[in-house]
């Protein structure tokens, strides 16, 4: 915890008097402890007082965890990386909120980006810093993630083969030039796994006593080492990353400003050969570099509308408006839902030889024959909003814009729309009335957004229940409470899941699929954006004039047996 925060906190709440504040926080930092640590062992504050301040102070309960014990359930709301990283250990999930124990309670920031990346309403616990450590190290650092992870058999013998190597290496009874040849075998293998898998990114994670190598498949993140192999890697880490660094053409002797390469690799799927590339991503931590390889396999990649399992009704409406001669089209959805995926499906299928298509992309994941691909360079002044003032002399009919993060590049979406170009961007917004209200807040202003705007496109991406093990079940009333619906509503519909099974590697679910939020934008819209409505009372109208809700389709996925409550509870 911030020691000034600390010291303030039990000033304020009148545990230490005024007087003796700034001689403590002299103290405390001189000591180089921690400011719990170095109150309490120092006699100034007992611990159930301290910790019971500290909650009072914030408005949060104070559980001492003594007896705690927590169920896989609990444990799985949050992901043992983000467990580590944020030190946040779930104690309860009650009523659709995640009470989580963290050992810096007063850190707002810390506490925000872990509402963000679970997505989760949270609600903050104080415990005792020792007891949540311990707790994190008992329940996550002991699961042998490895079990969990692809069980295929080739799988199993490269991780076989990753233990044995990182066994070998820290015998320490390798020549220099056996040691680089297994530092080389490991990469090898592990892009291997992470490429027949379908994974979209490999994760090499250094910490003070072990590294972690974690691969996300499906939305989710699952380690590939036991934690004795953790151990075992961590002696060899910096030859690792100078591996990847060496063969994605980056400087190995800079290790403490981030860089960006590619890696490409020739695989065969089928009897056919394939390019795969590789973007790889450093950043320089306390214990070293962490590094990120996103996998851009263009063959494991559906850009077509027909094969990415779009439902019917949201088909015909993208296949309608993506013929218009002008006007902007916006994807929107966080980081991870399936945007550019569904952009590149969409221009697709207008790239024709009578037309001319350019796109500004960070960067370009996809080369797609036919069309002109411009990748942004901000740290060269190549941003979205040159890019589009460039793509207007360049004569062209469509035009992507990757993103649209500030009002000069939403002007000039706009412009170009107005004067006769069919615009494709994405924004990060929940849904697709946001997207109008992002707009506005960017300064845009609304009379030039409902003479643009046609069409917002909301998704997310939810795992498919693996259709080998899929059975029926009776959902309990509180999954029906947070669905928002009532047994008579129900009725005879059937409810599915997976038991888990090698095909799946006991996960229960098996690829992804997108939902959709379609908005289009009619006269009423247009109207009431005009007069500034607020977003919620635009929502409202839309779902009156007949637009599906996130949550709605979620539910007929869940009808349909291709998706859990659950995949729909996380991401609607």
């Amino acid at each position: 915890m911030d020691p000034h925060l600390v010291i303030t906190t039990l000033v304020d709440q009148g545990i230490i008097p005024a007087e003796q504040s700034d001689a403590l926080l002299q103290a405390v930092l001189e000591s180089g402890r921690a400011p719990e640590d170095f109150l309490i062992e120092e006699g100034h504050i007992d611990e159930h007082t301290f910790y019971q301040t500290i909650a009072q102070a914030i408005g949060a309960n104070y559980i001492d965890l003594t007896d705690f014990e927590m169920e896989n359930s609990l444990r799985d709301k949050i992901p043992v990386g983000l467990a580590r990283l944020h030190q946040a250990l779930p104690v309860a999930n009650l009523d659709g909120t995640l009470y989580v124990a963290m050992s810096d309670p007063l850190d707002a920031q810390r506490i925000e980006e872990l509402r963000f990346a679970l997505n989760e309403n949270i609600q903050v616990s104080v415990a005792p810093v020792r007891r949540i450590e311990e707790l994190i190290a008992q329940y996550y650092e002991t699961v042998d993630y490895a079990t969990e992870g692809f069980a295929t058999l080739t799988q199993k013998e490269l991780r076989e083969k990753l233990s044995q190597a990182g066994t070998a290496v820290l015998a320490g009874n390798l020549s220099e030039e056996d040691r680089a040849q297994y530092v080389t075998q490991i990469i090898d293998n592990l892009i291997d796994i992470g490429i027949k898998a379908k994974a979209s990114d490999i994760h090499f994670e250094p910490f003070e006593e072990f590294m972690d190598v974690r691969m996300r498949v499906d939305g989710t993140l699952r380690s590939l080492l036991t934690r004795s192999d953790r151990k075992a890697y961590s002696s060899i880490g910096r030859e690792l990353i100078s591996r990847v660094k060496i063969i994605s053409n980056l400087n190995i002797a800079e290790s403490r400003l981030p860089q960006d390469g590619r890696i490409q690799r020739s695989v065969t799927r089928d009897g056919k050969p394939f390019s795969i590339d590789l973007r790889v991503s450093t950043l320089p931590t306390q214990f070293g570099e962490s590094v990120v390889l996103r996998i851009l396999d263009r063959s494991a990649v559906q850009l077509d509308l027909d094969k990415l399992g779009v439902p019917d009704n949201v088909k015909k409406t993208l296949r309608d408006m993506i013929k218009l001669p002008n006007g902007i089209i916006i994807v929107t959805g966080p980081t991870g839902s399936g945007k550019t995926t569904t952009l590149y499906a969409c221009l697709r299928e207008i790239n024709e030889p009578n037309a001319k298509l350019l796109t500004a992309e960070d960067p370009v994941e996809y080369d797609i024959d036919g069309i002109i691909q411009v990748p942004v360079n901000e740290g060269i002044g190549l941003d979205f909003a040159r890019c589009l003032r460039a793509f207007l002399r360049q004569d062209p009919d469509r035009i992507l814009v990757g993103e649209t993060r500030d009002l000069e590049t939403a002007q000039i979406a706009i412009q170009a729309s107005l004067t006769g170009h069919l615009v494709f961007t994405s924004l990060h917004t929940n849904d697709s009335t946001g997207a109008i209200t992002r707009l506005i807040d960017m300064g845009v202003e609304p009379f030039l957004i409902s003479a643009s705007l046609e069409l917002v496109v909301a998704q997310r991406l939810v795992r498919r229940t693996c259709s080998k093990c899929i059975v029926p079940y009776e959902p309990s009333e509180e999954e029906l409470l947070l669905l928002g619906l009532s047994a008579h509503e129900v009725g005879d519909k059937k409810f599915f899941k997976g038991n888990g099974c090698e095909d799946c590697n006991d996960t229960g679910y098996k690829g992804r699929r997108a939902i959709y939020e379609t908005l289009r934008l009619n006269d009423t819209l247009r109207e009431m954006i005009n007069q500034r409505a607020p977003g919620v009372v635009l929502r409202q109208k839309a779902i009156e004039l007949g637009m599906r809700t996130l949550r709605e389709e979620g539910l007929q996925a869940i009808f349909d047996g291709e998706t859990t409550v659950e995949e729909i509870l996380k991401y609607t």
